[in-house]
């Protein structure tokens, strides 16, 4: 891909996104049977799908089999570089770039565990470690 802005999977892409993440290369059949386990999908509408992201760039695809039929598709981006994209994206469109105002929404809005109120305050003390003022 050119650029990390180009980063743009819908909902859709994304779910096949995260069958070649787990899973690895894949066949669009595989894929299919994978998605299907969570909600009846077209084959032709799986393979449309992963047609328009070969040419988005979000995946890359090899020829094999007999007669060089069948397509194995491959993850083109890595799973941290998108969802680093969308949640910055999420941020700047919902709380203005403000992480801050996305971290209390979302301790305002569950029940934190003492383990993860340690696990947050021991980031919080990296991150300041690492970048101190």
């Amino acid at each position: 891909m050119e650029s990390n802005k180009n980063i743009k999977p819908s909902d859709s892409e994304l779910l096949i996104l995260q069958v070649l993440w787990q899973q690895g290369p894949r066949t669009v059949k595989e894929v299919n049977e994978q998605l299907s386990k969570d909600k009846s999908t077209g084959y032709t509408t799986t393979l449309k799908l992963m047609q328009i992201m070969h040419e988005k760039g979000l995946v890359t695809r090899t020829t094999e089999g007999a007669k060089g039929r069948s397509h194995i598709y491959h993850a083109a981006v890595k799973e941290a570089q998108v969802s680093r994209h969308l949640l910055n994206s999420f941020v700047e469109r919902v709380f203005q770039g403000s992480v801050s105002k996305l971290v209390m929404r979302a301790l305002g809005n569950t029940k934190t565990s003492k383990e993860e109120i340690e696990q947050i305050r021991t980031l919080l003390d990296k991150i300041e470690k690492d970048n101190p003022s």
